[in-house]
């Protein structure tokens, strides 16, 4: 028996008998086959294939797609979590920000040490203890659920002195909300968390004068600071914990799809599907943090930059990466129809223009207004400009939608 489904229905254990899309006439879609593991299923999720005939007959259907758990065993190395790709949650109701804002300075301070116990073993050649980073992603992940915006948010404040290790917990936690944006399996959703858990590890065998150099690099020291990809993929190896799609994601998260990249110049779609993910979350997370050598860039004014990159990207993912953490991102200021200056400070689940902000300035007498939250879903008022932090000189405007005046000063213990 044939069943049309859609793509991202997809699961490891279907029987294709028939791919639609444009890339059906290269040789890997010349026939049918069974879905064996998760390296097959990406190399279709990958293309522009929109469909597939499945044959339940020969494999599994939508509601029973898994192979059988010591056969998966055998194939794969350890995965983050034992769920089929079946198991989708439901829709689950949004706890209210700033209680999860409270649970996320919580597990950042937890994630950064767990951070930094990883890579310090991963540099010695120790064993790692997968539990805890599996635990780790599990405990984003469903802080993500309860509210996207806030983890997402709060992690941006990090110092320039522990960048490397909060760096890897935000690209961790975007690449779970971009996986979801892409309606990926939640197996691989979880393991596109690990991927940007670990993406950055090889930063650990370049010297701190230089990671930390308050000055842009000379010649020679772009040349050091462009090995980290490699060193981190070896390291990666030489564990043999992680999918070869994790090491991936470490060796070329700098490539672009123009071919620019590092190390290997690779160009579109040879550059994997999550390794595109993390170029893009990779650039928005460094850009909005501050660094030795330059200030952070506002969210908003990051995403409307990085739109204008031509050749870096890949624009169907930068695209969903927009939906997933808004057009003005939460701690964006803007300019709105009325004259006052506001920060956004919630993004609403079905409008990405109309995000609750809090309106704290008025632009035309350059006077502080009395701090007042505005739902601009309800119509009262609406978004006429992004505006520039700098421009303006406000410092530490973290400090009204966070709920706290210690500016950007380290909350992660």
């Amino acid at each position: 028996m044939l069943k049309h489904i859609g793509v991202t229905d997809l699961c490891v254990g279907m029987y294709v008998q028939e791919l639609s899309g444009s890339c059906v006439e290269r040789p890997f879609w010349s026939k049918s086959f069974l879905i064996q593991n998760d390296e097959v299923l990406e190399k279709v999720l990958a293309s522009d294939i929109v469909g597939a005939w499945i044959d339940l007959s020969k494999g599994a259907d939508v509601q029973a797609s898994v192979l059988d758990e010591n056969t998966a065993q055998a194939q794969q190395p350890p995965r983050l979590s034992t769920r089929s790709c079946t198991e989708v949650p439901g829709p689950r109701p949004r706890v209210a920000m700033s209680e999860e804002l409270l649970r996320a300075v919580k597990l950042c301070s937890s994630s950064k040490a767990a951070v930094m116990e990883m890579f310090s073993d991963l540099r010695m050649g120790r064993i790692v203890q997968l539990d805890r980073v599996t635990d780790m992603v599990g405990e984003i992940s469903d802080s993500l659920l309860r509210h996207p915006d806030a983890l997402l948010s709060l992690v941006r404040l990090k110092t320039a002195d522990e960048y490397t290790y909060m760096h890897s917990v935000a690209v961790c936690g975007l690449m779970i909300g971009l996986a979801r944006q892409l309606d990926l399996p939640p197996l691989l959703v979880q393991e596109a968390g690990l991927a940007g858990l670990l993406h950055d590890v090889g930063k650990m065998v370049i010297p701190t004068a230089i990671l930390a150099k308050p000055l842009p690099l000379n010649d020679q020291e772009h040349t050091t600071m462009r090995t980290h990809p490699e060193e981190g993929a070896r390291m990666l190896a030489d564990s043999r914990h992680f999918t070869s799609r994790v090491q991936d994601v470490c060796l070329h998260h700098h490539e672009k799809v123009d071919g620019s990249g590092y190390p290997h110049k690779l160009c579109g779609t040879q550059i994997s599907l999550f390794a595109r993910m993390a170029a893009v979350c990779d650039v928005y997370d460094a850009v909005t943090s501050d660094r030795p050598y330059r200030d952070r860039w506002g969210p908003a004014e990051s995403i409307r930059k990085m739109a204008g990159w031509s050749g870096h990207f890949d624009q169907k993912v930068f695209h969903a990466f927009v939906k997933c953490i808004g057009i003005y991102p939460v701690g964006a200021l803007v300019r709105l129809q009325s004259g006052r200056l506001a920060v956004v400070m919630e993004q609403h689940a079905d409008y990405l223009l109309t995000p609750r902000v809090k309106v704290f300035y008025s632009a035309s007498s350059r006077m502080p207004l009395p701090p007042e939250c505005i739902d601009l879903a309800c119509g009262q008022d609406s978004i006429v400009s992004i505006e520039s932090e700098k421009t303006w000189g406000f410092k530490s405007l973290e400090a009204l939608w966070v709920g706290t005046g210690q500016g950007s000063e380290s909350r992660f213990g």
